[in-house]
């Protein structure tokens, strides 16, 4: 399995980006980060959007459209309009 995901914390008001193979490991070291990465700048960091993917290729192409994108209206358009998700695993299939 293959998927990208964002976070979400309403401390930072931010969102964090990434992709995985292994979504439950990768939501622990979340948790647990260390002092000096990101995530451990909050502690209610939670699962914002899980995009599953078919392939690795396809889920680093759209974790990066969706960096690139640099927005957070977008992010938030990605739970109001379904079909933007979709169309980002037909365009980077």
């Amino acid at each position: 399995m293959h998927f990208v995901y964002i976070l979400y914390s309403a401390k930072l008001y931010q969102f964090y980006i990434g992709y995985t193979s292994d979504l439950e490991t990768r939501m622990e070291f979340h948790k647990n980060a260390e002092s000096h990465k990101f995530t451990a700048n909050a502690e209610d960091w939670e699962l914002y959007v899980k995009i599953e993917c078919d392939s690795k290729p396809q889920g680093l192409d759209i974790e990066k459209h969706i960096k690139k994108m640099k927005s957070k209206t977008y992010i938030e358009n990605l739970i109001k309009y379904p079909d933007i998700i979709l169309k980002l695993k037909e365009k980077y299939k």
